[in-house]
């Protein structure tokens, strides 16, 4: 079984290559502050996209998973409210205009460690 940590750190690092894949650039990992984190920011089209990724163990055919839980049901109200938090920080120290436009987006990796194989479910842009 692994540790909780390298778990998400595996599952962010599928979690880029797929955003890679399909156009975007990595612009920050793991952006931090006491209040909370920011796992992926990305640009596409100049357009900034913040990206939430949750990721669960499961075996076979992706539907069952060892964590007996989906993903995205970690993305409650009080962690929306920390990742508008983060967001509005992200962008005022990096001296993004208040008004620019933004996206934000979950990204949920089912790992399948046995046969090393994953996928990710991509929901869109989550209003916060």
């Amino acid at each position: 079984m692994l540790h909780k940590r390298a778990k998400g750190n595996i599952g962010e690092d599928i979690a880029c290559k797929f955003l890679e894949r399909n156009g975007f650039n990595i612009v920050a990992r793991n952006y931090q502050k006491r209040w909370g984190e920011l796992d992926v920011v990305a640009q596409k089209g100049g357009k900034l996209n913040f990206f939430e990724v949750k990721s669960v163990t499961v075996k076979g055919d992706y539907t069952e998973s060892s964590d007996s839980h989906r993903p995205e049901d970690n993305v409650h109200p009080l962690k929306m409210r920390k990742m508008s938090r983060m967001v509005k920080t992200y962008m005022m120290e990096f001296s993004h205009p208040v008004d620019a436009e933004f996206c934000f987006h979950v990204l949920c990796v089912y790992m399948d460690m046995d046969k090393r194989k994953a996928r990710v479910k991509w929901i869109k842009d989550v209003i916060l």
